[in-house]
C-alpha cells in the first residue's frame, strides 16, 4: 500500500476510534444504566449531562458508521483492518451496557442457576433483592422480569461462572460477560479469515463486514449480546465441517445451539457438505447428510444439558420471545394489523390472527431454507453461502426480530460473498439498524426514521459506486468474481 493509502487507513482508524470513544463516553450518561450500582460508577447525572450524553452517543455513532463505510472502500490490508478493529473496540470495553438491558438478564439468570432456581420456569424476580444477582434482577427490562430464560444450558453455565466470580456485583459482572463477548469477537475473526480463504474471498473485506461492523461493535461488545457467542461457535463449526472435520464441527454447532437455538440451521448445510463428500449410493449419502450431523449435535446438546443441571426446560421456552412485539418483525406487524382490522370489522380476537400470521411466516421461512438447501445439494449454490441466505430469510420472517439478529447472517455472507445483492443488503442494513435503538435500550419512533434515511442514503451510494465501476470498464465486461456471484456459483479458489 502506498503512502496515500496508508494515510487514508490511519485516518479512518482515528476517525472511527473517535466515534467509538464518543459512544462509550456518552454511554456513561445515557447507556443502559443499572437500577443500583453499589460502586457508584454507572449512575444518572442529571438533565444537562443526559442531553450531552445523547449528543455524544449519536454523533459518535454516526462518525463510526462513516469511518466504517470509508474503510471498506480503502483497500486496507488484513493487518490494517485487524489493528483498526482493535482500536474501535477498545473504548467500548469499560463502558456501561449500551443499547440493551439483556446483559442484566444474563447475570440474573446465572445467579438463579447458582442458587438452584429453575431458570426455565420462573424469571429473575425470584432472586432476593439484597442477595447476589439482586441488583441485576432489578435492572432487567420490565417484560423480562418474570420471563423464563430462552437460552441454552451452555450459555447459562458461563453466566453462572460470571455470577459466582463477581458475586453478582453489577460492574464486575457486566465486565465478566463482556470478556465472553470479546472472546466471541476473537472467534468470529478467526473463523471469518479462514472461511474467506476457503472460498477464495478477500480476508480484509470479510473482516470489514463481519467483524468490524458497527452493528456488531455496539450490540455484541457494547450491548454484550450472546448472539456474538452463538455466531462465533456456528462459524467455527461450519469451518471445521468445510475442512472435512464434520464430527467436531457438528459438536461445536451443538454448543452454539446451547447458546441460542437458531444455530441449528447450520446443521442442515453441514449435512449438505457431509452428503456431498460421502461415497456410495445416493440414498446413503442423503441419509448420512441428514442424520449424522444432527446425531452428533444432539449428543452434545444432551451432554451439556445434563452437565448444566438445568434440565430440558429450554425446549419449552424457545417461543417466549415471540410474545413480545417488535416492529422489525414483518410477520408480527402484518399479523397485528390484520388482527386489529378483523377486530374492528368483525369483533374477533386479534391475538389468534397475529399468531397464525407469525406461524405462516415461519412456514414460509422453512420452505425457503429447504429450497436453499436443495440448491446447495444439487451444486447450484455453495453450501456456506446458502447458509448465509437461509439465516437472512429466518431473521426476516421470524415472529420477533431485533437489530442484532442480522449479525447471524451477516457474518456468513461476509465470508462467502464478493459483491452482489445479499452483501449490499446486509451492508446497508448494518449501517441503518444501529440507529433503531437508543443507547438506553429503548426503541423510539425517530429511530425508525433515522434508520430509513440511512437505508435510502446507503442505496444511493451503492448505486453510484456501481455506476462508477461500470463507467470504468469495457462495455459488456464483468469482473470474474462478480459474474460468479450473479450466477450463484462459487469463485475458484
Amino acid at each position: 500500500m502506498g503512502a496515500t493509502g496508508a494515510w487514508t487507513t490511519r485516518g479512518h482508524r482515528r476517525l472511527g476510534t473517535a466515534g467509538s470513544a464518543a459512544v462509550a463516553l456518552g454511554g456513561w450518561a445515557v447507556g443502559t444504566l443499572p437500577a443500583h450500582d453499589p460502586w457508584g460508577l454507572w449512575v444518572p447525572h442529571g438533565t444537562a449531562v443526559t442531553a450531552a450524553g445523547y449528543a455524544l452517543a449519536y454523533g459518535g455513532l454516526t462518525v463510526l458508521v462513516v469511518a466504517w463505510w470509508l474503510h471498506g472502500r480503502a483497500g486496507a490490508s488484513v493487518r490494517d483492518t485487524l489493528v483498526t478493529l482493535a482500536w474501535w473496540t477498545a473504548p467500548l470495553v469499560l463502558a456501561p451496557p449500551l443499547y440493551s438491558a439483556d446483559v442484566y438478564s444474563y447475570i440474573a439468570q446465572g445467579a438463579m442457576v447458582l442458587e438452584g432456581h429453575d431458570v426455565y420456569s420462573v424469571g429473575p424476580s425470584v432472586l432476593d433483592p439484597g442477595g447476589p444477582g439482586g441488583d441485576a434482577a432489578a435492572s432487567v427490562g420490565g417484560h423480562w422480569t418474570d420471563t423464563p430464560a430462552p437460552y441454552g444450558p451452555f450459555f447459562l453455565l458461563l453466566a453462572r461462572g460470571v455470577a459466582w466470580a463477581s458475586g453478582g456485583t453489577i460492574v464486575p459482572a457486566v465486565l465478566g460477560m463482556r470478556l465472553i463477548a470479546l472472546g466471541s469477537l476473537v472467534l468470529i475473526v478467526w473463523a471469518l479469515r479462514n472461511l474467506a480463504r476457503e472460498h477464495g474471498r478477500g480476508e480484509s473485506t470479510a473482516l470489514w463486514l463481519g467483524a468490524m461492523n458497527p452493528l456488531l461493535l455496539i450490540h455484541v461488545v457494547g450491548g454484550v449480546h450472546n448472539d456474538g457467542l452463538m455466531t462465533g461457535l456456528m462459524l467455527a463449526g461450519v469451518l471445521l465441517a468445510l475442512r472435512g472435520r464434520w464430527i467436531t464441527g457438528s459438536a461445536v454447532i451443538g454448543l452454539a445451539m446451547m447458546v441460542k437455538s437458531p444455530a441449528a440451521v447450520a446443521l442442515l448445510f453441514v449435512g449438505v457438505l457431509v452428503g456431498r463428500a460421502a461415497s456410495g449410493p445416493a440414498v446413503r449419502r442423503v441419509a448420512k447428510g441428514l442424520l449424522a450431523p444432527g446425531l452428533v449435535a444432539g449428543a452434545v446438546v444432551v451432554g451439556v444439558t445434563f452437565l448444566g443441571g438445568t434440565g430440558f426446560g429450554w425446549l419449552g421456552t424457545q417461543s417466549v420471545a415471540a410474545r413480545i412485539h417488535t416492529a422489525l418483525s414483518l410477520s408480527s406487524d402484518l399479523g397485528l394489523g390484520l388482527g386489529e382490522l378483523l377486530r374492528l370489522t368483525a369483533g374477533t380476537d386479534p391475538d389468534p390472527v397475529k399468531a397464525a400470521v407469525q406461524n405462516l411466516g415461519l412456514l414460509v421461512a422453512l420452505a425457503l431454507i429447504a429450497r436453499l438447501a436443495w440448491h446447495a445439494t444439487t451444486g447450484r449454490m455453495e453450501p456456506v453461502r446458502a447458509l448465509g441466505l437461509a439465516l437472512l430469510v429466518l431473521v426476516a420472517l421470524s415472529p420477533m426480530v431485533q437489530p442484532w439478529y442480522l449479525l447471524w447472517a451477516t457474518a456468513v455472507i461476509a465470508a462467502t460473498a464478493s459483491g452482489g445483492r445479499a452483501m449490499g443488503t446486509v451492508t446497508v442494513l448494518s449501517a441503518a439498524l444501529v440507529y433503531e435503538t437508543q443507547p438506553s435500550g429503548s426503541t423510539p419512533p425517530y429511530g425508525f426514521v433515522l434508520a430509513a434515511l440511512v437505508c435510502a442514503a446507503g442505496v444511493v451510494l451503492l448505486r453510484r459506486e456501481r455506476a462508477g465501476r461500470e463507467r470504468g470498464r469495457v462495455p459488456g465486461q464483468r469482473l470474474p468474481a462478480e459474474a460468479a456471484v450473479e450466477a450463484g456459483a462459487p469463485t475458484a479458489r
